[in-house]
């Protein structure tokens, strides 16, 4: 059988590459201002965008070093080299006291801007745990248990957001507000979430915010999410409303979309045509639990297996995990992981599914997988040492699994993130 593997894995690097900040960027950025440009970053790729910023402002249009200054927050181990933008490294997925102290500080340099001033605000994904600022009467532990409680529940990362932002002084439109004194305040975001929703990416913190504190609500009793009392109090007050359209704060504040996760898709698909493959596009918004969504792909394959076609089902959006057992894994491990058991024993087919930020899931380490490969090698690998996919998939155990056959995807940090890439080859 020909090894598919380093196909598959060009592939997942193209749908990466497409939307890298040191690609994207610089054709968006704004002319030098007649005071500072402030640049405030948040998410897995802050610490990137950061420095191709300063490429920008300091070389290319030879914007004097004192006129720019910057916070950029990031997930530990994702941080690169900059000269005048501050990189602070913090926690993600559950928020820690780094990242604490970094939105407090993001929140004070924005409030320094002055009519002269442009306030450029640059996000990826992972800047709502990121940017960590409860809300008056929550504490940052009541916070970081919420975090916790919305990670395990299986809620989209729409709704997510939708009660992140009700609990924070940053997120909802806030840092907007904070910053109105500027001359203009420019947000250049890559999408990680479906649809491309504003309001969602890094939970909106400089854009009206359609959701309210009534959505939150019902939020947290849908989920039936633990919350503290501290916690309740704060979205039944009216304070805590985020910022709705028609605020002062975006009277000269404008948000644009660098990348989207539909055009690493295209490139994804763009790359399995070349190769010859007749491609199956689900499109880049695909949302479900991961195993119900992994049941589905697995009946096409089988299907164009069946049919003696050649063909590549790829996929993009933002799976989730009801989390019910003690393991270990992401959404993309425990896709592969449902993939594994039901298609064992059909040769030909192979598949990788990876987060585009590096990282599926996790303790929130550099060095976690981005996700999972599976072929023929990893259903002979099941077989000789006896293990067994449902059992692993019954306790949210995927990373368990993929350590043993020797199929954990595992990539770095990439430093962007567009969501997840989905690929299986029928050969």
């Amino acid at each position: 059988m020909t090894d598919r593997r380093p196909f598959l894995r060009s592939i997942f690097d193209a749908a990466v590459a497409a939307a890298h900040p040191d690609v994207v960027l610089a054709p968006r950025l704004r002319p030098v201002p007649k005071g500072r440009v402030i640049c405030l970053c948040a998410g897995k790729g802050a610490a990137a965008m950061a420095a191709a910023a300063e490429r920008h402002y300091l070389d290319a249009l030879e914007l004097p070093p004192e006129r720019l200054v910057g916070i950029a927050t990031t997930r530990h181990g994702y941080g690169v080299p900059t000269r005048r933008i501050r990189v602070v490294e913090a926690g993600h997925p559950v928020p820690d006291e780094a990242g604490l102290k970094a939105a407090d500080d993001t929140l004070r340099l924005a409030a320094t801007a002055t009519p002269d001033d442009f306030l450029l605000v640059l996000l990826t994904g992972g800047g709502s745990a990121n940017w960590i600022a409860p809300v008056e009467g929550v504490s940052f532990a009541q916070k970081q248990q919420v975090n916790r409680a919305l990670l395990r529940s299986g809620a989209p990362i729409g709704e997510m957001n939708v009660v992140r932002k009700h609990l924070s002084r940053i997120k909802g439109g806030r840092l907007a507000r904070a910053g109105r004194n500027a001359a203009e305040i420019v947000t250049l975001a890559i999408s990680d979430v479906p649809h491309d929703d504003p309001s969602a990416i890094a939970s909106g913190p400089t854009v009206p915010d359609p959701t309210t504190l009534a959505d939150a609500r019902a939020l947290v009793a849908r989920y039936n999410l633990s919350i503290d009392d501290a916690v309740r109090r704060a979205l039944d007050d009216p304070a805590n409303e985020s910022c709705k359209p028609g605020d002062a704060a975006f009277a000269r504040a404008t948000f644009e979309l660098l990348a989207k996760p539909k055009a690493s898709i295209d490139a994804a698909v763009k790359m399995a045509r070349a190769s010859g493959y007749e491609t199956i596009d689900l499109g880049a918004d695909l949302e479900g639990e991961a195993r119900e969504v992994a049941a589905d792909h697995a009946r096409l394959a089988l299907k164009a297996r069946s049919e003696g076609k050649r063909v590549a089902v790829l996929s993009g959006g933002e799976l989730t995990v009801t989390v019910r057992g003690q393991g270990r894994g992401g959404p993309n491990q425990e896709y592969a992981l449902a993939l594994a058991g039901l298609l064992q024993d059909t040769a030909g087919i192979s598949a990788l599914a990876g987060d585009t930020d590096g990282a599926d899931g996790g303790a929130g380490s550099a060095t976690d997988p981005a996700g999972a490969v599976i072929d023929q090698a990893t259903f002979a690998k099941m077989k000789s040492i006896g293990l067994d996919p449902k059992a692993y998939l019954e306790n949210n155990d995927a990373t368990g699994f993929f350590a043993q056959t020797g199929d954990l995807l595992l990539t770095g940090p990439t430093l962007t993130n567009v969501n997840d890439v989905r690929v299986i080859l029928v050969d």
